[in-house]
């Protein structure tokens, strides 16, 4: 006989808050119900402290603005959203509102959420109005963009990575995504020109990046293998030369336009350094990332 130990309660997976400079701050869901995730996007993006919502795999992610609203709530139309988002000693601190089923949504689901630091919440269910208040630690995005591991013969760059991916994340270092970039068909590609940009919400950037180059250079089957971080919160900067690598074959002197970009370090420098700095922008872009660009547009 199947059991239901609480039958009214549906636990995020995990809460990720990536913070920035002012005013930048992305929330990150990943959701256990996809329905109840879907849900909460239609109502949530109608909060006037959400200013963009993204369904990104097993993740919804919400890019928030700091600060408190009363949510005008009604049943069916509005009936949820988050009220408040502050920032303070290292922490962010979401409040999330709702009606109904909406309410055990904020105060049952996020409220017992993998990630959180820890919640205040109202009792829920029934058409109650609920509300929750969890803290999560605020983290930085890094982005490390890789190219060139394979050779003709074994070897792809897009599972090596994920590979390296998984094996380096924990709960200081969540990985968030993984990108597959199409560059231009350049003369000494392998096969498909392709670089992988890996996402992760992290507390210590450098330790990270270096355990992602320590398990790159053990397996990597190429002498010109490229590595490239950035650590921000928008590596929009590189999007123009990112864009010419996509369009074109460029030179390693091109590099010198972009090597002194804030936040960006590159950490192994084969031919493969141009790919995976390109690969950094596009980040969960996937339709973008993945076009084919047949010269200069």
């Amino acid at each position: 006989m199947v059991s239901i130990s609480d039958p009214y309660t549906v636990p995020y997976r995990r809460l990720v808050a990536v913070t920035g400079g002012p005013d930048e701050v992305e929330l990150v869901e990943f959701y256990d119900c996809l329905g109840g995730a879907m849900w909460s996007r239609h109502h949530y993006e109608k909060s006037p402290l959400v200013r963009s919502v993204r369904c990104i795999g097993p993740s919804m992610r919400y890019l928030l603005s700091e600060g408190q609203v009363d949510l005008p709530l009604e049943g069916s139309r509005f009936p949820a959203g988050i009220s408040g988002v502050a920032r303070s000693e290292g922490q962010v601190a979401v409040t999330y509102v709702g009606l109904g089923g909406g309410g055990v949504g904020a105060a049952g689901s996020r409220s017992n959420a993998g990630g959180i630091d820890r919640a205040e919440a109202d009792p829920c269910g029934g058409g109650r109005r609920a509300q929750a208040t969890v803290w999560l630690p605020e983290r930085q995005r890094v982005l490390i963009g890789i190219d060139d591991t394979d050779t003709p013969e074994e070897g792809a760059t897009w599972t090596l990575a994920h590979r390296i991916g998984r094996a380096v994340e924990s709960d200081d270092d969540v990985y968030l995504s993984h990108t597959i970039v199409q560059l231009f068909p350049v003369r000494f590609r392998t096969k498909n020109c392709v670089a992988v940009v890996l996402e992760f919400a992290s507390s210590d950037p450098a330790a990270l990046a270096d355990r992602v180059r320590s398990l790159l250079q053990e397996h990597t089957l190429s002498d010109e293998t490229g590595m490239a971080v950035f650590i921000g919160f928008d590596p929009n900067a590189l999007q123009s030369f990112a864009d010419e690598v996509k369009r074109g074959e460029v030179g390693p002197g091109t590099l010198d336009c972009v090597r002194e970009t804030p936040g960006l370090s590159l950490h192994l420098v084969g031919r493969g350094i141009i790919g995976a700095i390109a690969a950094i922008p596009f980040y969960a872009r996937y339709d973008e990332a993945l076009e084919l660009c047949s010269g200069p547009g």
